[in-house]
C-alpha cells in the first residue's frame, strides 16, 4: 500500500512527474492506483489480467462471428479478417488488422457479450484491438500488455475528472474518442517513446475526433457505433506513428480534454444519445428503430 503518492490531475502533471522522478507513465499509474484502492502492486497486476483476458475472448469470440439480436450488426469482423488475408489490402494489413479485432470485440458487446469497458462499452473495441494487433509487431509479453492497460487508464483517469467518457453528456468524442486517444497514448510509450510523446499522440489523436456525435440508431448500441471503433483504431495508430515520428500538437494536451468537454457542452441533446438526431434521425435510421421497436 503506498499512501504518500502525489496524485496527478491533469496530464501535465503526470508527465512532469514522470519527468522528474524517471518514470515510464505506467510506473505512476500503479503508484497511483496502488495508492487510491489500497492494493498492492501484485494485486493490481491481477485484476488488470483479468481484464485483459476479458478482452482475448471477447475478440476471440467476435473474429469467430456474432449477430446481435437485432441483426443491425455482426459478421464485418470476420469479413475484414477475410479480406486481409486476401492479400489485396490497401491500409496494410497491420492497420486493418486492428480494425478487424476492434469491430469483433464491439459486435461481441452488441451481441450483449462479455467485454471490458475501455472506457466504455460503446468504446470498448478500440483500446483492445490496437492493443492485440500490436503485440507480435512490437514483441510484447503479458506484463508489456499490462502495463499498455496502465498507460491507456492514466489517460483515460484524466478525461474522466475534467471532462467526459459518456455519450450522454459530451457526444461520441467523449468515448470512441476518448478511447482512441487512450490507445494512441499507450502505443507510443510501447514503442519506446518519451511520456511527452505519449501526451503528444494523445493530443492528436483527440483532436482528430472532436465533435463527434452520438448519432445511436434506434437508441442501440450498434449502429453506428461499431464501425466508429474501426476509425477510432486507426486514428490511434496514425497519431501514435505522427508522435513518435516528433511531430507535436500545437495545442496542449489538458487544453484538447478542455476543449472536448466545452463542445460537449455546447453539443445538441439529438446528438448526445438521445437516438433523435444525426445518422439516427435519417429515414432508413427511422425505419429500422420502427422496425425493431415497433410503434
Amino acid at each position: 500500500m503506498m499512501t504518500d503518492v502525489k496524485m496527478f490531475k491533469s496530464v501535465k502533471e503526470l508527465i512532469a512527474r514522470c519527468e522528474a522522478e524517471n518514470k515510464a507513465i505506467h510506473e505512476v499509474m500503479l503508484e497511483q492506483e496502488m495508492a487510491v484502492t489500497g492494493m498492492t502492486a501484485e494485486e493490481v497486476y491481477t485484476h488488470m489480467d483479468h481484464n485483459l483476458q476479458t478482452m482475448e475472448n471477447a475478440l476471440d469470440e467476435g473474429l469467430a462471428g456474432v449477430t446481435s439480436k437485432t441483426g443491425l450488426t455482426g459478421g464485418d469482423a470476420v469479413l475484414m479478417k477475410q479480406y486481409i488475408e486476401s492479400g489485396q489490402s490497401l491500409a496494410g494489413n497491420l492497420v486493418l488488422d486492428a480494425v478487424s479485432k476492434a469491430v469483433a470485440t464491439n459486435e461481441v458487446n452488441a451481441a450483449m457479450g462479455k467485454i471490458c469497458a475501455t472506457p466504455t462499452a460503446g468504446s470498448a473495441g478500440v483500446v483492445p484491438g490496437v492493443l492485440f494487433s500490436l503485440k507480435n509487431r512490437l514483441q510484447l509479453n503479458r506484463q508489456d500488455m499490462l502495463n499498455f492497460l496502465l498507460t491507456s487508464g492514466a489517460f483515460g483517469f484524466v478525461v474522466a475528472n475534467n471532462a467526459s467518457i459518456s455519450g450522454a453528456a459530451g457526444g461520441c468524442q467523449a468515448e470512441v474518442g476518448s478511447a482512441s486517444a487512450m490507445a494512441a497514448a499507450a502505443i507510443v510509450e510501447a514503442a519506446g517513446g518519451t511520456p511527452q510523446q505519449s501526451a503528444e499522440g494523445f493530443a492528436i489523436c483527440l483532436k482528430n475526433m472532436l465533435g463527434l456525435v452520438c448519432d445511436p440508431v434506434a437508441g442501440l448500441v450498434e449502429v453506428p457505433c461499431v464501425k466508429r471503433n474501426a476509425a477510432g483504431a486507426s486514428n490511434a495508430i496514425v497519431s501514435a506513428d505522427m508522435a513518435l515520428a516528433g511531430i507535436t500538437s500545437r495545442i496542449p494536451t489538458d487544453e484538447v480534454i478542455d476543449a472536448m468537454y466545452k463542445i460537449g457542452q455546447t453539443m445538441p441533446s439529438a446528438l448526445r444519445e438521445t437516438g433523435r438526431g444525426g445518422l439516427a434521425g435519417t429515414p432508413t435510421g427511422q425505419r429500422l428503430k420502427q422496425q425493431i421497436f415497433g410503434d
